[in-house]
């Protein structure tokens, strides 16, 4: 029998060797070079739209909206007419490019006034306030409560914030959903106090919180009922729900990883033990608190798992319908009850939209696991939340993923040759490493910028960890769901928290081990971490052997301005901490003066250390620095600077004192190549999230 092919539609036509066919090296080259290829353009812009609103909140000063607005409509005309006119595509590609700086820009300047809520701008005595708590967070000082604020002594209703975070420093005897009554100091959010620091001040703005603070004695339960606002009353009950779970799981799950299992299934992390969280953090595991794309991923795969098999036992239904859309569904609402019950936070929303792209790509028959996806979680991402792309959470989740999903794609082309010669269990063992190597490097560059220092066993612990996390954990927690029905849900949480165990054995050893955590001699500027994360971008763009030429040109100029940038030798910190660079590199934090500020975030969990009796002097890259009491303008033992907390009978740039340094907020000293940069005060910039005093 013949066949008719002259109806065949080739979608991929090959030139034959010979006559017509182009070179070999011509078409690697090309092939490096497929930046204005169709399935690169949602990459290109998703990327394009993270520069703009990056841009937008780096910028000096507000932009106008009805300028941003207009630019945008303009870009978007420009583009439109370029799709008919343009024929070099190459300049398409850079016009898409444009009209995502763009949008991105303008999505940042829209969700700046949409969330826009009053916020304290002094400090205050003490004030009676009245809400409800909507959460409650751990905390050194002890716990922290989220208020949603009903009345504040003295404020008008028009300048109350819309929440306030208090730290209770007394025994707590109050949960979330309750109304209390507090006597309570407040200040404004504070800001970042080094260049690179975590910005609390802008995540605060964004997260409507517009003051924090600390309550006088005890906050008491008041008389009043939930809220009036239907969104308002729905967020209370949910959160004494998640309290009251948490609560019972932190009991069924055994004492030893109670907490950290009530952390990881509720998102409330009040039960766990310090040193718990810092052994976590020492490991390179604390990743598993943050409920994000692991959690999000590993719930709803397992849902979608358990469906589609059990759907497969029905034969009628698995013949007529295709079983992977009803499990599709299926994972997709689990996803959202997770995403309800953990407290909605940014990282687990920002999962979730990656999990629904992921299961709506299967209901409409597209790649589940692809670039594209991950474009379109990107996206949607940044429209919705443009302040999230400042974040960690979101630059390690987002730079992970990509990393992943393009070693996924080489790696499956390779895989039937590979699993025959491994064997199918070395090859899960080889995939594995090869998971958490990829991960481990494509997330370095953001965990040396935001935290300035790496875990040096993280990769060992991680090896370690996750298969305990995926295989024994998620399934107990899987068991618990579906035994609660039966009354027998606890058996569930025990085995889960036996696992968790097991979690924090491995953690404990891999803190404690040397060198847990690497700390580099000079801290990564802004710009090479944003040619890092160029680089990263264009490694997933690119294909063909591009990808190591490409990543070349934007890594050796971020490793260039990363060893020529100034080194932070000191800072004298509002909160009256002294960190300093010790002449072997390694960062230390000494109790000097007694102040309320705020201090380094990424320096915030370095253990105390002693200079001895005052004075006392340390050794740093930019010479001998001295502590002292009393101030005086001779240098000891050759100091180069002094920091005292009194000040000196006479005026002498030598010398800074406590009284000014606590006056300006704060002094940093600097190391560059022509010399010692002394900085008092951190540069301010108005913003809507951050009002500089003149």
């Amino acid at each position: 029998m013949q066949v008719d092919t002259s109806s065949v539609v080739h979608k991929h036509k090959v030139a034959p060797e010979g006559k017509g066919a182009a070179p070999a090296w011509r078409t690697r080259w090309t092939g490096m070079w497929s930046l204005a290829a169709i399935d690169a353009r949602p990459l290109l812009f998703a990327f394009s739209l993270c520069a703009g609103a990056a841009t937008y909140f780096l910028a000096p000063e507000e932009p106008s909206l009805l300028a941003c607005l207009g630019a945008w409509i303009g870009a978007g005309l420009l583009l439109l007419a370029a799709r008919r006119l343009v024929t070099w595509s190459f300049l398409y590609v850079l016009m898409v490019a444009g009209f995502g700086v763009v949008t991105g820009f303008t999505a940042g300047a829209v969700r700046t006034r949409l969330v826009d809520a009053p916020v304290v701008t002094e400090a205050t005595r003490p004030v009676m306030l009245e809400g409800w708590v909507a959460g409650v967070e751990p905390g050194k000082k002890g716990p922290r409560l989220r208020l949603e604020v009903h009345a504040i002594q003295g404020f008008a209703p028009e300048d109350q914030p819309r929440f306030v975070r208090l730290t209770h420093m007394a025994r707590l005897e109050v949960a979330p959903g309750r109304f209390v009554r507090c006597w309570a100091v407040l200040r404004p959010p504070p800001a970042p106090v080094l260049p690179g620091d975590y910005d609390f001040q802008r995540q605060a703005y964004f997260e409507q919180l517009g003051a924090v603070g600390y309550v006088q004695g005890r906050c008491r339960g008041g008389t009043l009922g939930a809220p009036t606002g239907i969104a308002d009353r729905l967020g209370i009950s949910l959160s004494t729900f998640r309290r009251n779970l948490a609560a019972h799981v932190n009991v069924a799950a055994g004492e030893r990883a109670g907490g950290f299992a009530a952390a990881l299934i509720s998102g409330d992390r009040s039960f766990m033990a310090e040193e718990d969280q810092e052994a976590l953090r020492g490991s390179g595991l604390a990743h598993l608190l943050a409920i994000s794309g692991l959690h999000m991923g590993i719930v709803g795969g397992l849902v979608f798992f358990l469906t589609q098999k059990a759907l497969v036992l029905f034969e009628p239904l698995a013949l007529r319908v295709p079983v992977q859309k009803p499990a599709a569904v299926t994972a997709l609402l689990a996803s959202l009850a997770y995403l309800v019950l953990s407290g909605a936070s940014v990282s687990t929303q920002r999962a979730f939209i990656m999990s629904a792209v992921v299961f709506g790509a299967v209901l409409f028959d597209r790649a589940a696991i692809s670039m594209r996806s991950f474009a379109i979680a990107m996206i949607a991402v940044v429209l919705l939340q443009p302040e999230s792309v400042m974040t960690p959470g979101f630059q390690m989740s987002f730079a992970a993923s990509g990393a992943l999903i393009a070693t996924y794609e080489a790696w499956s082309h390779r895989r039937a040759g590979r699993e025959r010669v491994l064997g199918p269990i070395p090859f899960a063992w080889a995939s594995l490493v090869m998971t958490s190597v990829v991960a481990a490097v494509a997330t370095a560059p953001f965990a040396l910028y935001h935290f300035d220092r790496l875990a040096g066993l993280g990769l060992i612990a991680n090896l370690l960890a996750m298969p305990v996390i995926s295989f024994v954990s998620a399934p107990s927690a899987a068991l618990a769901l579906l035994l609660t029905p039966f009354g027998l849900g606890d058996v569930g949480l025990r085995l889960f928290g036996y696992s968790l165990e097991l979690v924090l054995m491995i953690a404990h050893g891999c803190a404690d081990m040397a060198p847990s955590k690497v700390s580099l001699p000079s801290a990564m500027p802004g710009a090479s971490m944003a040619l890092f994360a160029v680089s990263l971008a264009l490694v997933t763009t690119a294909r063909g052997a591009g990808r190591v030429l490409l990543c070349a040109l934007a890594v050796l100029p971020a490793v260039y301005l990363w060893t020529e940038s100034p080194q932070l030798v000191l800072h004298w910190s509002a909160s009256g901490e002294v960190f300093a660079r010790t002449s072997e590199g390694g960062m230390k934090r000494f109790d000097f003066a007694d102040g309320d500020g705020l201090a380094p975030l990424r320096y915030s969990t370095l253990e105390a250390a002693s200079c001895g009796e005052l004075p006392c002097e340390l050794e740093t890259p930019a010479g001998r620095l001295e502590l002292s009491n009393e101030g005086n303008c001779r240098p000891l033992h050759e100091a180069v600077l002094q920091l005292s907390l009194t000040a000196p009978g006479e005026a002498c740039a030598f010398n800074h004192n406590w009284e000014q340094v606590s006056r300006v907020g704060g002094l940093s000293v600097w190391q560059g190549k022509s010399g010692m940069i002394v900085q008092a005060g951190a540069v301010c910039r108005d913003r809507p999230w951050r009002q500089c005093q003149s």
